[in-house]
């Protein structure tokens, strides 16, 4: 059971800890398509397989849709988000997304989604598969290249933004009687994160259920279940929760600055929190390693409502 100093809001009980999070390299892409439908599709295939970078290589989701007004186009648009731990991995995978999902996809266009003190390539990269037949055009100091397609042509701007200073790693873990109490105030976060600029929630619609800790009894694996949170090993493992605790989820959350995973956590935060716990979660609490793994520390109490 949990000894950490805690204090309540509405009912549900905050642990007095942290969140440990650790610096990752960002970067993004505005997507366009000939519809909203054809926008979301590009962006959700792109950002398939981008949970952790333990086993995925990156970490990539949906920061906002941007209506038709606001793009280059004028169609409807969407800016994705992609995480990783250093620069090169950021490319590669965003360069092989771009070219499996996003020039697949029909009536697609890429813009730079992200500034950043580097850039990357992505239609430098993606040109050649223009087979030659690629014409560049640039137009307010940007170069664009539009590659032959069979729908007609894929317009990719040249490079996109890359920077340092993101953030992986943020993280609430919602506590609750049952699943259907801690589904719902874990959704409900989710959704007020998804609001918040240049944060993004990478694992299926924003929820973890497979909790993990560095390390296992198997050589081969780095990371393994995070039995202190498992409600089926309470009694036969150093359990963190109490006895009314029969569900855990977690929301993991990457950033393009600190700022943005901060404002991420405490919009969920007061989610929960505005939900009470009659509705929803019992208690929060946050995944850390003592400090020693990642710099950035977002502290339960500085972001409570």
């Amino acid at each position: 059971m949990s000894g950490l100093k805690s204090f309540t809001r509405n009912g549900v009980r905050i642990d007095e800890t942290f969140a440990e999070a650790f610096p990752m390299s960002g970067t993004g892409l505005l997507i366009t398509g000939p519809t909203r439908r054809w926008a979301n599709q590009a962006a959700t295939t792109m950002t398939g397989f981008a949970t952790s970078v333990i086993g995925c290589g990156a970490e990539a989701g949906i920061d906002r849709e941007i209506a038709a007004n606001k793009t280059p186009d004028g169609r409807p648009g969407v800016r994705v988000l992609l995480f990783a731990m250093s620069e090169a991995d950021c490319e590669k995978q965003l360069v092989n997304r771009l070219g499996q999902c996003v020039l697949t996809c029909p009536g697609s266009a890429v813009f730079a989604g992200v500034e950043g003190e580097k850039q990357i390539k992505t239609g430098d990269a993606i040109r050649y598969f223009g087979d030659g037949w690629q014409i560049s055009k640039r137009l307010d100091g940007k170069r664009y290249w539009r590659v032959p397609t069979m729908d007609g042509e894929f317009l990719c701007e040249g490079t996109t933004g890359l920077t340092s200073q993101s953030v992986g790693g943020g993280n609430l873990l919602i506590m609750g009687a049952d699943f259907a109490s801690t589904m719902r105030a874990t959704e409900a976060a989710v959704d007020a994160i998804a609001r918040v600029d240049g944060a993004i929630t990478p694992f299926p619609g924003g929820i973890v259920r497979s909790g993990s800790k560095v390390g296992s009894k198997y050589k081969a694996l780095f990371a393994s279940t995070n039995d202190a949170y498992c409600p089926t090993l309470r009694g036969v493992t150093a359990s963190a929760l109490d006895p009314e605790i029969g569900c855990v989820l977690e929301i993991v959350i990457d950033g393009l600055t600190y700022d943005a995973v901060a404002q991420a956590m405490r919009a969920g935060l007061a989610a929960i929190v505005k939900m009470g716990a009659k509705r929803g979660a019992r208690r929060v609490g946050a995944g850390n390693y003592g400090g020693k793994l990642g710099p950035h520390h977002f502290h339960l109490k500085d972001l409570a409502p």
